[in-house]
């Protein structure tokens, strides 16, 4: 997952390969609520791994429930009839699928509890779940603004006896969610009488209660409903386990890679051709209403295929059609269609999304906002967007998108880099996208394909002990770039040779280069790889040094490494360092440094390293080694050190690392199109 502060996409010109999406926020966190109030132990596989989730099981453990997770599989032991642990203090972060109906469930289970989320949650309207709870004769207290959280669940002395025999009134027009939580509820109360519940005004997002409906059925509860306006709870409902069960794919993930499938045109050019986008996890036959993306999809010129458990996706009519269209019934995934707009002939109206106003984020106002920012035209209603296109190629902008801490912004505008303009597209805040899909950008990366040339690579080239191994190390971690430590190249490729059986001499030198060609290398974590082997203390040996610089004298494995580096140019963007970075491998990089400082500074910086290992050293041997290792580097005849023409020179004799950094990121943000709105 991406913890920068931004992630610059590059244009970007084709997609194609497969795609395994995480499990389905919407039944995830229900299924877990659902074990947790039943009897028994429920194993849950496949369950998103998220955010929200997290949130979930941490209250859940909280009040009583035993937890154990392995992977992607949980195991639950509900309350089976229990009263939960109390008092207890529950934070939900920004989950609207835990807080409300943990809500509602807590408020009939008794106890005491606080319920409290981030300042966007305490701004998400609650009032109406809480009108009707308080109906029933529970006390709930607002510890904030009325009709929001945080709130206070006070049954210190058990729930009181509850009003049951008119039927519970709640309002449908602003979130399925309150009457997702009731329904999930209210089966505890359900003795020897049914319980009735009226849905006042129309109730949006129904295939969020079908949802609810299905799982419910799953572990027990029977509800039956007339029309989407009343629902009837039987008498004697009890919560069973079901023992197991499986989490979906997500339907709403699943429409980023949909529109991706529609906009982009298919790989080619390559050995293994691949054609469109094909989805692991979610097929035609989902419960999620969210599924119905697949028709406006079709709708506006992609071409779908699918089964049980996958979708293919393929482009169709281009440029797309452009749709009107009401998103009741798709209201997460309709945000995609915004931005699939964007390549409509046309313009796209959504309607009755009023819902989007109460997410995360004002997701109306949010999505014209930055939609605009592209270059559209968009206007916006109460429960309305219409978005039109730019009108050509030279009228698209780069753009630096705020998310809102909206995972859903966040994973719409990425497709905005597929743009006709070639143009960037910088995603703020791209760690958001956790709440629901936390490998989102990896999972695009992983399809979505740009001719090498056009991915960004930043060069950090200068001698010995100049730092630029750590300033490198250090950019890339903030771009969320990839990093390649060139000097380590040799030394993991010698020990590769050695842990192969190799002689490191001219007799095996086409062996040793046949090996360079596919070393497993990565560098993560402040740690060197080779395959599953950290051999970063390793290759750090004077030994390995020495067997370093025989490998680096054979010409074929030089070849061999030079290929090998030019493999670390991929997306979103690379940062080399070494001697030669911006000379030889990448000399068309957008921004080359050279970075220096003076021998007295290196050698003083080599001794405080040595002494720290515990090696004794003599400063006035490390400066006399350095100077000498300088000449021979800058005058050898094979890629002799030296800043490359077009480099910027930055000597940090006199500087922090954190200094140098901020230096080389500040050159970097000059060369962005967007660099005037990169932070807020």
């Amino acid at each position: 997952m991406y913890s920068t502060a931004f992630l610059d996409l590059p244009p970007l010109q084709a997609a194609a390969g497969e795609v395994h999406l995480p499990g389905s926020k919407s039944i995830s966190n229900r299924v877990l609520l659902l074990a947790a109030l039943s009897n028994g132990t429920t194993t849950v596989h496949d369950l998103l791994a998220s955010d929200d989730t997290r949130v979930m099981l941490d209250a859940l453990r909280q009040i009583g429930c035993t937890v154990d997770k392995a992977g992607s599989t949980v195991r639950i032991t509900g309350l089976g009839g229990r009263l939960p642990q109390s008092p207890a203090k529950l934070f939900l972060g920004n989950a609207g699928t835990a807080m409300r109906p943990l809500t509602a469930a807590l408020a009939l289970l008794g106890g005491e509890f606080e319920l409290s989320g981030v300042p966007r949650m305490h701004e998400r309207p609650i009032g109406d779940l809480i009108d009707a709870l308080r109906q029933l004769g529970c006390q709930i207290d607002y510890l904030g603004n009325d009709g929001y959280p945080p709130l206070k669940i006070a049954h210190g002395q058990g729930v009181p006896a509850l009003a049951l025999a008119a039927p519970i009134r709640v309002r449908g027009d602003v979130s399925s969610q309150f009457l997702t939580a009731l329904l999930m509820a209210l089966p505890l109360a359900a003795g020897t009488q049914a319980i009735v519940i009226e849905v006042v005004g129309e109730l949006i997002s129904k295939p969020y209660i079908a949802i609810t409906l299905q799982l419910l059925a799953r572990f027990g509860i029977v509800v039956e409903h007339q029309n989407w306006q009343r629902f009837t709870i039987a008498a004697g409902s009890r919560y069973q386990s079901p023992g197991s069960i499986h989490v979906e794919a997500d339907a709403s993930s699943a429409s980023y890679f949909i529109a991706l499938g529609a906009i982009a045109t298919s790989a080619t050019g390559q050995k293994d051709t691949k054609s469109g986008i094909k989805i692991q996890g979610v097929g035609l036959d989902s419960i999620q209403g969210d599924i119905r993306f697949v028709e406006a999809a079709r709708a506006m010129g992609a071409v779908i295929t699918g089964g049980p458990n996958w979708l293919q996706i393929e482009r169709g009519a281009w440029p797309l059609k452009a749709i009107d269209l009401d998103c009741n019934h798709i209201p997460d995934a309709a945000m995609t269609l915004a931005v699939m707009a964007l390549y409509a002939e046309g313009t796209t109206t959504l309607t009755n999304i009023a819902s989007w106003r109460v997410k995360e984020t004002d997701r109306i106002a949010a999505m014209a906002t930055e939609l605009r920012k592209l270059g559209a035209t968009v206007e916006e209603g109460a429960d309305y967007i219409r978005v039109t296109p730019p009108a050509q190629s030279a009228d698209w902008k780069a753009a630096s998108i705020h998310t809102y801490d909206d995972h859903r912004v966040a994973m719409c505008f990425s497709l905005a880099a597929f743009n006709p303009a070639r143009l960037p597209v910088r995603i703020e805040d791209p760690k958001c996208v956790a709440k629901t899909f936390p490998d989102y950008f990896e999972a695009l990366f992983s399809v979505a394909q740009v001719e090498t040339s056009h991915i960004p690579v930043i060069c950090i080239d200068g001698p010995t002990a100049s730092g630029k191994g750590t300033v490198a190390a250090a950019v890339a971690q903030r771009l969320g770039y990839r990093f390649l430590d060139s000097g380590a190249m040799y030394r993991i490729t010698a020990l590769a040779a050695l842990r192969a059986g190799f002689a490191i001499d001219a007799d095996h030198e086409a062996r040793i280069a046949t090996l360079a060609q596919t070393l497993p290398v990565r560098f993560e974590g402040g740690k060197v790889w080779l395959g599953s082997d950290d051999v970063t203390e390793a290759i750090r040996t004077e030994e390995a040094g020495m067997n370093a610089s025989r490998v680096s004298a054979l010409p074929a494995v030089r070849t061999a490494l030079v290929d090998l580096q030019h493999s670390f140019q991929r997306l979103p963007g690379l940062v080399a360092d070494g001697r030669d970075m911006g000379t030889v491998i990448f000399p068309e990089a957008p921004l080359k440094v050279y970075l220096t400082a003076s021998a007295a500074c290196r050698a003083e910086r080599r001794y405080k390293q040595l002494i720290s290992k515990g090696f004794s050293a003599s400063i006035e041997d490390l400066r006399a080694d350095l100077e000498a290792r300088d000449a021979r580097d800058s005058s050898r005849s094979v890629a002799p050190l030296k800043p490359a023409q077009d480099a910027l020179v930055l000597d940090n004799s006199d500087l922090t690392i954190e200094q140098a950094v901020e230096k080389v990121l500040a050159w970097w943000q000059e060369r962005q199109p967007f660099a005037a709105s990169a932070q807020r």
